[in-house]
């Protein structure tokens, strides 16, 4: 995917700051949009759509936070880049360990300018991941995650809702890895532990699977 095609969103209330993120990086060739709250991007922009958001982490009204778990919760492609000040590096840290790609101490833009070719790539990454994932039925969906829990088909079938047989199990796992073009459950286990941001639960080991 071409980076022109990708979104970038800076989220900075110091206007100030904003300003002269969203110069610096329209200098180098991106094309960037920038928000003065939480409320004004989420407001604006479809989060359906794959780019990479640079999130202050401090905002008035709705945190960096908070904007970050609505686009987790919304299971939006957006990659997410925060910027931080020196005293919130441990919050930083924890949302790089909740799904966040990674962080910048301000005002760093030589490090932000050195991050953004791999945020991009990942952004492009969740781009084609996502059209893979909705070309699957519903029903795929749930066989997928379940299959990348390493659940054994018979389990599957009965956590299904509704219930169905192991047969048509085996279906759905034939017609979800030909559309993933994938090759086996490790692969579609590696790819959904990659792209969790796709799934509503964990993909840890189905809790009742083996279950009598």
């Amino acid at each position: 995917m071409q980076r022109s095609s990708l979104n970038l969103y800076v989220v900075d209330d110091d206007e100030a700051v904003r300003r002269s993120l969203l110069l610096m990086l329209m200098s180098t060739g991106f094309a960037v949009q920038g928000f003065e709250s939480g409320e004004a991007f989420l407001d604006a922009v479809d989060m359906r759509r794959s780019g990479v958001l640079v999130l202050d982490l401090r905002l008035g009204g709705l945190s960096g936070l908070e904007v970050f778990a609505r686009l987790k919760a919304t299971h939006s492609p957006l990659v997410v880049l925060f910027l931080s000040g020196h005293g919130d590096i441990p919050t930083a840290l924890n949302a790089v360990r909740r799904g966040a790609y990674d962080w910048v101490v301000k005002p760093d833009s030589e490090a932000l300018l050195a991050k953004l070719p791999g945020a991009l790539e990942e952004a492009a990454g969740r781009a084609e991941a996502l059209v893979l994932w909705e070309s699957l039925t519903p029903r795929e969906r749930e066989v997928a995650v379940h299959v990348a829990r390493g659940t054994p088909n018979k389990e599957i079938a009965r956590l299904l809702q509704p219930p169905c047989s192991p047969r048509s199990v085996e279906t759905h796992r034939a017609h979800l890895f030909a559309k993933l073009g994938m090759s086996n459950d490790n692969v579609l286990g590696r790819w959904l532990e990659r792209h969790a941001w796709l799934v509503d639960a964990p993909l840890a080991a189905d809790p009742m699977a083996g279950s009598p």
